[in-house]
């Protein structure tokens, strides 16, 4: 099965600008693996993703990723380096070029901010 076929990536721009984005509605309405662009910010995206489970092992070539936990706990393990656990209110960058993958052992609620250009599932190896 595809990457795109086993995850929810909706990559329209949802909200825009001038509107006020509604979080929890979003995370009521959705289940795990859903990824939503919420706004666009200049150069980058803003996505709200919903994740359980394990992503698979990806890098972005071109553009690094910032993961900010709303609800829940995030593990991300880091090709080489180990894994990095969040917990509610924490961040972590992940630099352009970096193999990584997210893990969730329960539902959990994210924001991700990174390049507008970004292929969330990862540019080939």
């Amino acid at each position: 099965m595809a990457y795109e076929d086993r995850y929810n990536t909706q990559l329209d721009n949802k909200y825009g600008h001038l509107t006020t984005i509604d979080i929890p509605a979003e995370v009521a309405a959705h289940q795990p693996w859903f990824n939503q662009t919420l706004t666009q910010v200049n150069d980058c995206v803003v996505r709200l993703g919903i994740i359980q489970g394990e992503y698979h092992w990806h890098k972005h070539d071109h553009e690094d990723e910032c993961f900010v936990v709303l609800d829940g706990e995030l593990m991300i393990d880091v090709q080489d380096k180990g894994t990095v656990t969040l917990t509610q209110h924490q961040g972590y960058t992940i630099p352009k070029g970096v193999v990584h993958r997210t893990r969730a052992a329960v539902k959990t609620v994210i924001l991700m901010v990174e390049g507008a250009s970004v292929t969330p599932t990862g540019d080939d190896k």
